[in-house]
């Protein structure tokens, strides 16, 4: 899900640079993620179910006729090396097919779909490769392999999210259902994401490391909150958290919210720790200092674009997750999140408390 935020560059550049209206075609279940971008106009916005396979082919059938309808001139296949995506891509109707081609290099073969295949470059962020694709998009004259330009680090940032007040005052209340004396001019909020798609769960840190962590944090700091951050499947473990720590500062809002809430949630806290998960991307949205843990994948690909501190052991072994291998891991024991401990955490979690104190300081100077 984390993966539309990281496209956001790529596509706000062709609609600036083009004046193109955008499309979008999208897993139903992923759909939420979209929608915070705010970026695509919900009638251009194409759901496909998987539910079972007789609903994917209907609805891939459903999205052919959707993309003539449409009168789609280019389509820009944002995954990298799906055979189901290349499908759709060959049989839009649109004239100008991009995406990923494996070349020399390993990867799924995707047949000849595409009419300007782009070079996956494993060495940079994929919010270049995107914006790789981009430059194809409006490549003036034709290259093989697509694309020949330097794409520097500032085309990457993300647009931040307008957040209106009545969304503050609602995360407000959202906290204070959970802790009764919370005042906005008196604590601080660390947020908690120990959850990560079940497509890949060595990612996760350790569920014992968070609660140490929680533990050191309201210990440390007498004037800040712990809120663990979660869906509704994720309550459960969420609430045995809490339970275990048994501190009034520490409290679960797993399941308590909709995806939309997140990013009101993200602009009135002031540090989040995370997984390499979707929320380490929905915080690029808003100013929060996220504090994001890798160990399969790696930060110089799939780095948060905000404000935001990656930690990683740099194993030999990591990251063992790559396009060439279609994000899969041998891995039983990932040493890589399991040996990184706590007190490393705390530290940057203490390194992000003591700017934003400084950063106040210095507003208050100003005045």
């Amino acid at each position: 899900m984390g993966s539309t935020v990281i496209a956001e560059p790529a596509l706000r550049h062709v609609r600036t640079t083009l004046g193109a209206q955008l499309y979008f075609v999208i897993f139903a279940r992923n759909a939420e993620s979209l929608l915070l971008l705010k970026l695509i106009p919900l009638e251009n916005i194409f759901l496909i179910r998987d539910d079972n396979l007789m609903v994917l082919a209907l609805d891939s059938l459903r999205f052919l006729l959707w993309t003539r309808r449409q009168k789609i001139d280019a389509v820009l296949d944002l995954e990298l090396f799906s055979r189901y995506s290349a499908l759709l891509t060959g049989l839009s109707g649109a004239r100008i097919r991009i995406g990923f081609h494996r070349f020399h290099a390993e990867g799924l073969y995707r047949g000849s779909m595409l009419t300007h295949p782009v070079v996956y470059n494993g060495h940079a962020h994929m919010a270049k490769n995107f914006l790789a694709m981009t430059h194809a998009l409006l490549a003036d004259h034709p290259e093989y392999p697509y694309a020949k330009v330097a794409i520097a680090d500032h085309q990457m940032r993300v647009t931040p999210a307008a957040i209106d007040a009545r969304e503050i005052a609602d995360a407000r209340d959202l906290l204070r259902l959970v802790f009764d004396s919370y005042d906005p001019a008196l604590h601080r909020i660390v947020l908690l994401n120990p959850n990560s798609s079940e497509m890949l769960p060595q990612r996760r840190w350790p569920r014992e490391h968070f609660k140490h962590l929680a533990q050191l944090i309201v210990e440390q700091w007498p004037d800040t909150l712990v809120a663990i951050t979660g869906s509704a499947a994720e309550r459960n473990e969420s609430l045995w958290m809490e339970a275990e720590i048994g501190h009034p500062r520490v409290r679960s809002l797993a399941g308590m919210h909709a995806l939309s809430m997140l990013l009101p949630l993200y602009s009135i806290s002031h540090v989040l720790v995370t997984n390499d998960s979707g929320p380490a991307h929905f915080s690029a949205l808003t100013g929060i200092r996220s504090i994001v843990l890798f160990g399969p994948e790696t930060p110089a690909l799939y780095g948060s674009l905000g404000n935001t501190e990656s930690l990683t052991l740099g194993l030999a072994c990591s990251p063992c997750v790559t396009a060439a291998n279609q994000k899969n891991s041998a891995c039983t024991d990932p040493v890589c999140m399991r040996s990184m401990y706590p007190e490393v955490v705390l530290c940057a979690v203490g390194r992000a408390l003591d700017a934003h104190t400084q950063t106040l300081i210095e507003i208050m100077a100003a005045r």
